[in-house]
């Protein structure tokens, strides 16, 4: 390796170019979901008064009598403005892919017993497929 080679190699920085996560974060969990709306997303407000989004999102894994159907529920903190109002605005069956940061959490129910839930927290969502509207306004899809 020429002389020039080596110092421009060495020059470079030693960061991790392939993630924009930051480096001081030594573990972390992400879930990807493709599937489809349950229903048109959600607003509703916290028990403090803030605002976030709550939908569904069904995936299909399996064909003939094995294909079973999962329901994922995801929370959005998006703040109000236009990108939260485009979610607002995307109608059931619609096709989205959804990257979000799953956590567990536990509890007791009414009964005394023990109980899990998933939550998920979206920090991605991108439309595959919008649904067609028909001429009296109904969604049909593509």
């Amino acid at each position: 390796m020429s002389f020039l080679a080596r110092r421009t190699a060495s020059a470079l920085p030693k960061a991790r170019l392939f993630s924009t996560s930051a480096a001081n974060r030594s573990s972390f969990a992400k879930m990807t979901i493709v599937g489809r709306l349950t229903a048109q997303p959600e607003l509703q407000a916290t028990s403090t008064g803030r605002e976030i989004l709550k939908y569904g999102v069904a995936t299909d894994s399996g064909r003939g009598d094995n294909k079973k159907t999962s329901f994922f529920n995801v929370t959005s903190f998006t703040p109000e403005g236009t990108q939260r109002d485009f979610i607002q605005s995307l109608d059931k069956g619609t096709f989205v892919y959804v990257e979000a940061e799953p956590s567990m959490n536990y509890y007791q129910d009414a009964e005394g017993k023990n109980r899990s839930s998933l939550g998920l927290v979206q920090q991605k969502l991108e439309v595959l497929q919008f649904r067609k509207r028909e001429e009296g306004g109904a969604s049909v899809a593509e």
